[in-house]
Formats: C-alpha cells, structure tokens, sequence
C-alpha cells in the first residue's frame, strides 16, 4: 500500500510540473508595451511602428527566435500592446515559429492604426499588461515585458509599484527602450520602469534610429544576453555603453533585480 501512494506522489508530482494542458512550449513570451502618448505625434508614430515592423522583419532577429541550439524550441510568443493613459491589445499573443510567422506578426502591426493618445501613464500599461500573462496558453521558461517610451510617466510611485508587482507575480524582466528628449528620463525608467535579473535600457537619440535599437534589444531578450553580449557589435565595458556602429544609441546601465 506504501508504495502504491509513493508512485502515486510521485505521478501527481509529475503532473504540477508539467505546463498547462494544452499550452504551448516557447522560449520567451515577450510582451511589448508601446507609448503612444500625446508627446508623441503621427510622424514619430508611423516611425516607432515601422521599426517594429522592420525588427520582426529582420533575418537576425528571426535567426534568434527560431534558434533551437541548447535544448531551445526554436518558437517565442508575442504580444504588442499599445498604452498611454488608456490601454488596449494591439496584436494579442502569437506564435512565432518560422519566419513566415514573424513576417505575419510584422504586417499585423502595420495592419493596426494608433487606437488613442494621452497622458504618459506606464503604471497602467504595467498593471494592464501583467494580467495578460496568465491563461495565454503559452509556457515559457522567460516572461519579458518590453516598454518603449519618450517621456516620465506622471505617477512614479504607482509606476515604480507596479513594476515591484508585476515582478512578484513571475515576470522576470521588465526592460525599458526610450526615445531621449526630456532631461532625466534615463533616471527616471532606472528607477521605475526596468526591474529583473539582468534587465536592461536602451536609449536612442531619437525615432530615425528606434529600429535599430529594436532589433538589437529584441535579439538580446530572444536570446537571454544583454546587448552588450552580441558578437557583432563592439561595445566598451563600462556600465553606460556606446554602441558601436549604430549612431544614436546608448545601452545604460543595466539593473540587477528589483524587489
């Protein structure tokens, strides 16, 4: 009888491990937040849509995803969501497995117009995006939130809480990609915006040169390094870096782990 309930235990056990039934083994589900607050007009938009577009077009940034060295599955899962004070899901959670799909992502976000613009409030596009994460019938080993913006959010405690929260609930990393402009804004996302093992910042001096820092931060987050890390762009070692090669970019310095 003994041993009947320890295979038992021990069969039990091996069903909690498992993912959810049905759900789909991934490598990273990636949540990507966008701002499209008021500071930020139809140029500059059309301009931040494209270069996310463009990343999921890139043959660099799909090798990653669909590379299946080290055990990987060679899939991810991404959902983009559109935020300022409103929030609402731009493309919702999607396969990624070959580059047919990212090129199908890519033409997605192209297909979907600015829904609204507003205030610069990222607590509520953390709080909103957070909740998405369970029940997307996806199972991965790395859940990221990805956040771009060209502002200070107007409610940094609330932010910076959010962001503790979002952290507690299982994301393992909240990275940050801004457009600069505003003094401080560096600071102002270091303190609370990214949060996470390893999680990381990267400034652009402007949106001609967001999709280039797109698709280095995307490969990094794909490939679980930092933008420092990838062979083909020489960076320097110390903490703020200047990227190589890609003029207007900077990787600030990276944060260790909130919370």
């Amino acid at each position: 009888m003994m041993a009947k309930k320890m295979v038992a235990g021990a069969a039990l056990a091996a069903m909690l491990a498992l993912p959810a039934r049905g759900a789909t083994l991934v490598d990273v589900e990636l949540q990507l937040l966008v701002d499209v607050s008021g500071s930020i007009d139809e140029t500059e938009f059309g301009l931040q849509r494209q270069g996310y577009a463009d990343a999921f077009n890139d043959p660099l940034v799909q090798a990653a995803i669909l590379d299946t060295s080290d055990g990987k599955t060679g899939a991810i899962a991404v959902q983009m969501i559109y935020w300022s004070g409103p929030t609402s899901i731009a493309v919702d959670w999607t396969l990624i497995d070959s580059a047919a799909a990212a090129a199908a992502f890519a033409s997605a976000i192209l297909a979907v117009d600015r829904p609204f613009e507003g205030a610069t409030q990222p607590a509520t596009a953390i709080q909103f995006g957070t909740g998405q994460f369970a029940g997307n019938d996806f199972d991965a080993a790395q859940q990221i939130m990805d956040i771009s913006g060209d502002g200070p959010g107007t409610q940094p405690a609330t932010t910076s809480g959010m962001r503790d929260n979002a952290l507690a609930s299982g994301i393992d990393q909240i990275n940050g990609i801004i457009i600069e402009g505003e003094e401080g804004l560096e600071d102002w996302y270091r303190s609370n915006i990214i949060g996470g093992t390893d999680a990381f910042l990267i400034a652009t001096s402007g949106f001609d040169s967001f999709g280039d820092a797109l698709k280095l931060k995307l490969r990094a987050e794909i490939e679980g390094t930092s933008p420092g890390q990838l062979g083909d762009v020489p960076l320097p070692a110390p903490a703020f870096l200047l990227i190589g090669g890609l003029a207007g970019l900077a990787l600030l310095g990276r944060r260790r782990s909130t919370g």
